[in-house]
């Protein structure tokens, strides 16, 4: 994931959210926390205003720190839908989704279940993701 100067405030502010989403996530994945946190209480760990994030992320990147949390939790998820035998349903409780909710969600990001994405062990080329549009 690009972003513009390296060293400027910016920069960093990416590289720490970049760091806290992937931090974030295996501590959901070893049980150490229980919820998955919304982009206001990552400002609140990173010591940022939630707007600060979101027109930082957005300045450096182009794109909404959603994508990026949304993109880190389809990584996971097939992560696992590669490496395990977890069901789709295990899956996504770990990842603190309701199972049809988290079918739902994948398929909203990939444009295919998680079922047809172990099934063909690849991601369509396109992504519906690529055309969401994120808001605060």
């Amino acid at each position: 994931m690009e972003h513009k100067k390296a060293g400027s405030r910016g920069a960093e502010i990416v590289e720490q959210y970049f760091a806290f989403l992937d931090h974030h996530l295996a501590d959901l994945l070893e049980d150490r926390v229980d919820d998955m946190l919304t982009i206001t209480q990552i400002a609140q760990y990173l010591f940022i205003a939630p707007g600060h994030l979101t027109n930082t992320l957005t300045k450096e990147t182009g794109r909404h720190p959603c994508y990026y949390y949304d993109l880190k939790i389809i990584e996971v998820a097939n992560k696992l839908l590669l490496t395990t035998s977890l069901s789709g349903s295990e899956i996504a409780r770990r990842l603190t989704f309701d199972p049809s909710n988290f079918v739902k969600f994948y398929k909203s990001i990939t444009g295919i279940t998680p079922a047809i994405f172990r099934e063909k062990k690849a991601l369509p080329s396109v992504l519906p993701i690529e055309q969401k549009k994120y808001t605060r």
